[in-house]
């Protein structure tokens, strides 16, 4: 698995080795009326960014570990739920989502990974 990633990660690298860059040419931007609404990331969606869940995990699709989407569906969001997520984010843990374990995250703000778990739960569809 970590060769396929590795082979990847090469590859895009080579390929936008190639890429040209022409910085002479000038970009003019237009307003556009469209029905597009523009959302704004939420606190816990930024905070997700800057951590390192995203090596592991993804919205939509399951990568090492599941799907935010997935856990969403799973737990639904009330306090039990948000309190159990905290403390599985802090302490780390295997078993619920097969053998691969979760990595402990001691470091993390009790009051950042509650932000973090209430936005994943927020995404049940």
């Amino acid at each position: 698995m970590k060769i396929k990633y590795l082979i990847i990660t090469i590859a895009l690298v080579t390929l936008s080795s190639f890429a040209k860059f022409n910085s002479e040419k000038k970009y003019i931007s237009t307003p556009i009326k469209s029905g597009i609404i523009v959302q704004q990331q939420s606190e816990g969606e930024k905070l997700i960014a800057k951590s390192d869940c995203i090596g592991c995990h993804n919205k939509d699709k399951k990568l090492v570990g599941p799907a935010y989407s997935e856990i969403a569906k799973k737990y639904p969001s009330n306090s039990k739920n948000i309190d159990y997520l905290v403390g599985k984010v802090i302490a780390g843990g295997s078993g619920v989502w097969g053998t691969v374990p979760m990595l402990a995250h001691p470091t993390y703000k009790k009051e950042d990974v509650k932000t973090m778990v209430k936005y994943i739960l927020s995404l049940k569809k």
